[in-house]
C-alpha cells in the first residue's frame, strides 16, 4: 500500500476524533455552566481538504509511476 493510500483512513479517523473531542469539550463546558470553548480549527472542512489532496496524490502516483 502506498503512503497516500495508507494516509487517507488515518486522516479521516483523526478528523473524526478531533471533531468528537471538540464536541465533548463543548458539552462539558455547558454542563458546568461555563461558556462553550470556541473550536480552534474547523475540523470538517480541513479533514475533507486533506483527504481530497491525498486522493489526488494517490491518483497521480498510481497513474504515473508503475509499480
Amino acid at each position: 500500500m502506498c503512503m497516500f493510500c495508507a494516509a487517507i483512513p488515518m486522516v479521516a479517523t483523526t478528523g473524526v476524533v478531533t471533531s468528537s473531542r471538540q464536541r465533548q469539550a463543548s458539552k462539558l463546558a455547558v454542563t458546568q455552566g461555563k461558556p462553550a470553548p470556541r473550536p480552534r480549527v474547523p475540523t470538517g472542512p480541513v479533514t475533507a481538504g486533506v483527504v481530497v489532496l491525498l486522493v489526488i496524490g494517490s491518483v497521480v502516483y498510481h497513474t504515473h509511476f508503475p509499480v
